[in-house]
């Protein structure tokens, strides 16, 4: 059984991390090496590529957060949960659920990023 609820604060750390280095670090404690994540805008396999993501939204997106957005839902390998994305105390300007795959040693093999609420061009 795996510990869902860690994983994904581990997870919303790491894309919180502003610290290249510490972020690279982050990604390969959290992702197996030939881990994937894909969301509408990208999708990338390996550690370079993830902190590279990650790296390209916190430049996008300066001061903004990733928190949770409610309970994780998992069972065997498979988790779900929300997440809000906005500056720091404010209301979320984004919320989005993902679906994580993990594997057997606990790491992230896949995550599966959806949108559910972006602003308005």
């Amino acid at each position: 059984m795996y510990d869902f609820a860690n994983l994904v604060e581990r997870y919303l750390a790491a894309w919180n991390e502003g610290d290249a280095e510490a972020r690279l670090k982050a990604v390969a404690a959290l992702w197996t090496e030939d881990g994937g994540y894909t969301d509408p805008m990208a999708q990338v396999t390996g550690h370079e590529g993830i902190a590279a993501v990650i790296a390209g939204v916190r430049e996008m997106f300066p001061g903004f957060v990733f928190t949770a957005g409610g309970p994780v839902d998992g069972h065997h390998d498979i988790a779900r949960f929300t997440w809000n994305f906005g500056p720091a105390g404010a209301e979320p300007v984004v919320v989005g659920s993902d679906v994580v795959q993990i594997a057997e040693d606990g790491r992230l093999r896949q995550v599966h990023g959806f949108l559910d609420k972006v602003p308005a061009a």
